[in-house]
C-alpha cells in the first residue's frame, strides 16, 4: 500500500527537528534550543495552575517568536508548542479535560500573515496533551491595532468586546485551555476568556509560550 506523501512544510520541519528554534545550531533530540541558547531561557514556575507560561518573553524565546512571526518560520511553532507542553504537563491532572483554542487573528491579518502562530502553537499543545483542538472556537470581530504600541488602559478599551464566541452551543459545559505566543497586559486574554464565559464555558485557563515585562 503506497503511503501518503508528506506536505513540504511537514518535510521541512522534520529536517529542522533537531535544529535550534532560535538559531537553527544542532540541538539535542526533542529538544526546543541549543544548549548555548537554552541558557538564556529563564523559565516560569509556580502560579496560578489556570495561568501557565513557559518563560520570560528575551533571550532564545523572543528571538523564535520573531522568527515565527516576522520571518514565517512555521515550522518553529511546533517547537515553541514543545516548550509550552513541558510547562503545562506537571498541570495536566490538575487542568483536566480541556479544548484547546488559540487566541484568533482577525480575518485581515490572517490574510496578510498567511497563518495564525497561536493556532499553529496551539495544535502542538493539544496534540502533546492529547486533547481536542477548536482553532476556529473564537472570532476576532473588529482589526484592533497592535497592543504593543498601546498603553495598559488603551490595551483594555482596544480589545473591549473584540472577540465573540463561534457556535456558542459547542462552548458551553465545556473546560477551554486558551493558548497565545505573548502575554503582555493580559487584556487579549482576558476578553478572550470574557467571550468564552460568555457562550458558556465552565472554566478558562491559559497557556502562553511567553511574558513580556515578567
Amino acid at each position: 500500500m503506497a503511503g501518503l506523501a508528506p506536505r513540504a512544510g511537514e518535510i521541512f520541519a522534520a529536517k529542522l527537528a533537531s535544529r535550534c528554534a532560535s538559531c537553527d545550531a544542532r540541538a539535542l533530540p526533542m529538544a526546543v534550543f541549543c544548549p548555548g541558547c537554552a541558557s538564556t531561557v529563564q523559565r516560569i514556575r509556580g502560579g496560578d495552575v489556570r495561568r501557565t507560561v513557559a518563560s520570560v518573553y528575551g533571550g532564545a524565546v523572543a528571538r523564535a517568536v520573531v522568527r515565527l512571526k516576522g520571518d514565517r518560520r512555521v515550522d518553529i511553532a511546533r517547537a515553541l508548542g514543545d516548550l509550552l507542553w513541558q510547562a503545562l504537563a506537571p498541570r495536566a491532572a490538575a487542568l483536566g479535560s480541556v479544548v484547546a483554542v488559540p487566541v484568533p487573528l482577525h480575518p485581515s491579518r490572517l490574510a496578510e500573515r498567511g497563518f495564525n502562530q497561536s493556532a499553529l502553537v496551539a495544535r502542538r499543545v493539544a496534540e502533546r496533551l492529547g486533547a481536542p483542538l477548536w482553532p476556529s472556537a473564537l472570532a476576532r470581530t473588529r482589526d484592533t491595532a497592535p497592543q504593543a504600541t498601546l498603553r495598559r488602559t488603551a490595551r483594555l478599551a482596544n480589545v473591549a468586546d473584540a472577540f465573540v464566541a463561534r457556535e456558542p452551543e459547542h462552548v458551553c459545559g465545556r473546560s477551554i485551555l486558551l493558548v497565545d505566543d505573548v502575554w503582555t497586559t493580559g487584556a487579549t486574554l482576558e476578553a478572550c476568556e470574557k467571550a468564552l464565559l460568555a457562550a458558556g464555558a465552565t472554566r478558562v485557563s491559559w497557556g502562553v509560550v511567553a511574558r513580556a515585562g515578567y
